[in-house]
């Protein structure tokens, strides 16, 4: 676990003197939701912080215990306050207390949450975590490309989110239509998770679905 604690540090880790370098976002179904509106709902936030704030990707996880997270890495620490309010600005919808890093057994539903692969999101709605605890390299090879938010970057898009008021969460569907090919989350082929694998050195084993 040396190589993935040290990724997740890279990523995630606040140094002593405080604040925080990370932003979560879970995502729980809604009245209204559907089997995969909660995830559907995941990938419009995540494609508006690619193609309307012109943030980093996030990472993706399932939680173990019924739903989805998005996950924002900060190259500087910044307030629990500026968190706060940037993901209440992002999503209001979303739960934004503090959660801990994936990979971990939740204790109370007996599943591992996890990162995974964004295109792989959607199979997992209805059962958001995994039986087994995930292999340490997948979850490596998942977090490995992953760019921190600079503190540039991330005074510029809170800014932005203050000055249209919240507005992001409405124009995520237009982000969903417009982003460039390769963007979307929810649009990757069986072809394109395999090949994405591969290129990790990574041998895929796909569970059985009932």
């Amino acid at each position: 676990m040396q190589k993935l604690n040290a990724e997740l540090s890279r990523l995630y880790l606040a140094p002593p003197a405080g604040g925080t370098r990370r932003i979560s976002l879970a995502f729980r179904k809604l009245a209204g939701d559907g089997e995969t509106g909660h995830w559907e709902r995941l990938c419009s936030v995540a494609n508006a912080l690619q193609a309307e704030l012109g943030l980093p990707a996030p990472a993706v996880s399932i939680s173990g215990a019924g739903a989805f997270g998005l996950w924002l890495s900060l190259e500087k620490p910044v307030t629990a306050e500026q968190a706060q309010e940037f993901a209440k600005l992002v999503c209001p919808d979303a739960e934004t207390a503090a959660a801990a890093l994936p990979p971990f057994l939740d204790q109370a539903s007996g599943k591992w949450a996890a990162f995974i692969h964004p295109g792989m999101g959607a199979s997992f709605a209805g059962d958001e975590g995994l039986d087994m605890q995930p292999p340490e390299a997948g979850q490596l090879a998942l977090l490995e490309g992953l760019e921190c938010i600079g503190p540039a970057q991330f005074a510029q898009a809170l800014d932005q989110l203050r000055q249209s008021a919240g507005a992001a969460p409405q124009v995520a569907a237009t982000a969903r239509a417009t982003a460039a090919e390769g963007l979307l989350l929810n649009d990757a082929t069986l072809e394109d998770i395999v090949n994405f694998l591969h290129s990790k050195n990574i041998e895929p084993t796909f569970r059985f679905l009932k």
